[in-house]
Formats: structure tokens, sequence, C-alpha cells
């Protein structure tokens, strides 16, 4: 089974929880982290926006906000069960119909060159199995002057708080969600997809080597994420 396989499957079976978990988890923290990554865009109503690995759609909701009225986005996706979920939550929202949502491949977007005045993306980077194709394809996707931006976690530093995430990570987080969605994979995945993730600066510097201008991260919550931020060229 091949990467991408395996995060399909996981995505698909807790989509249902998938929200709930979140919020849990970052003790609701994960609001206001993507409320800094829309800011960080510089969208202005009208724009067109490209939302990849959206998932339940939270992200391209905040951008939808941000683009209204008069804008676009379109939430990308490669789990069925993630975008149902996703159409559910669009369907209530008051800017749910600026959002188009799309099955595809992070690494095959499926969209011309300079379509989109920004691309996100949250929590997906480290899932992809080549994450500097994923970046590129984001690149190839944005407009000059537009921004590829990254929600991602991130690996703290500081000795103490280091050391009291690692082990809320490693063996609290697994445990939540296993009760949380009934099983004993899809939680545990999470903390070993962070420690084969590149810590932040290595990410600063695939950005860098795209040729992205003014790239830059943010730490936030103590470093527990990051916000990266590259400008085209």
């Amino acid at each position: 089974m091949t990467k991408e396989e395996y995060v399909r499957g996981i995505f698909n079976n807790i989509a249902p929880r998938y929200d709930l978990l979140n919020t849990i988890l970052s003790f609701n923290c994960d609001r206001g982290w993507r409320r800094f990554t829309v800011a960080q865009a510089g969208l202005v109503p009208g724009n067109k926006t490209l939302d990849v690995c959206c998932g339940t759609g939270m992200l391209s909701l905040e951008l939808a906000r941000a683009v209204a009225p008069g804008g676009q986005v379109v939430g990308l996706d490669f789990a069925p069960a993630m975008l149902e979920v996703a159409r559910r939550r669009l369907a209530a929202s008051t800017y749910g119909h600026l959002v188009q949502l799309v099955e595809g491949n992070a690494l095959d977007l499926p969209f011309p060159d300079n379509t989109f005045d920004c691309a996100t993306i949250a929590f997906g980077l480290r899932n992809l199995p080549d994450i500097k194709r994923g970046l590129a394809e984001m690149m190839r996707v944005v407009r000059t002057g537009g921004r590829v931006i990254s929600l991602e976690l991130a690996k703290p530093s500081r000795p103490f708080f280091k050391q009291l995430y690692y082990l809320y990570f490693d063996h609290l987080v697994p445990l939540i969600g296993r009760l949380g969605v009934g099983m004993e994979g899809p939680y545990s995945y999470l903390p070993r997809s962070l420690k084969g993730y590149p810590h932040q600066e290595e990410i600063l510097q695939y950005f860098r080597d795209l040729g992205l201008a003014r790239a830059c991260y943010y730490e936030l919550t103590g470093g527990i994420v990051a916000v990266h931020v590259g400008i085209k060229k």
C-alpha cells in the first residue's frame, strides 16, 4: 500500500469525528491558527484562492469570508468522506456558495498555471508523499505576486515545553484519538507523521529553493504549529 492510499484510508475513516477531535486535541487553538493563516494571505474581496487538502472545509470557509463578496475558493482533497463533511458544512454557511469542492491530487493539481491569487494548505503538507512537489504545484497555479501558504504541525524548541509536548503527542493523542474514533491506527499515525516531517527551518528552505520571495514562517502556540509564507515572483 502506498502512503497516498494509506493516508486516504485514514481520513475517510475519521471524517465524521475529525473536526471535533481537532478541537479537543488542539485545546480549541485550531480556529485561531486558521484565522492567522488567512490573515497572511493578503486577500481582498473578489480574489480567487485554492485550499489544497481542504478536508472538511474549515480553512476554505475562512478564506471565503476574506474574499467575499464576489470571490471564489476552490477546495481540493483526495478523500471523498472528508469532502462529504465539507459539503454539509458549506450548505449551512453564509459563505458556502463561494466555495467549490474538487476531488483531486495535491501532487497533480487539475488547474492551469497562474489561476489563483493564493494557495493554502493546512495540516496536509506532512501527509504528502513528495512535499517539494506539492509546494511546486501550489506555486505553479498561483499568479505572479500571489502567495503560497502552509499551516502545519511543527517542532517546538524550548526545552521543557518540548518534552511536555512530545509526551502529550506520543501518548495522550493516540489514546484520545482511539477513544474518539474507536480504532487504533489513525491517531497513532499522527505522531509518526510529525517525527518524519522536516523541521520548520527545512520547510523554509524548500520555499526558498522554489524561488518564492520573502519566504518566512511564524511559530504559533509555543512552536507547536508553523505558518510558512512565500510570494511567487
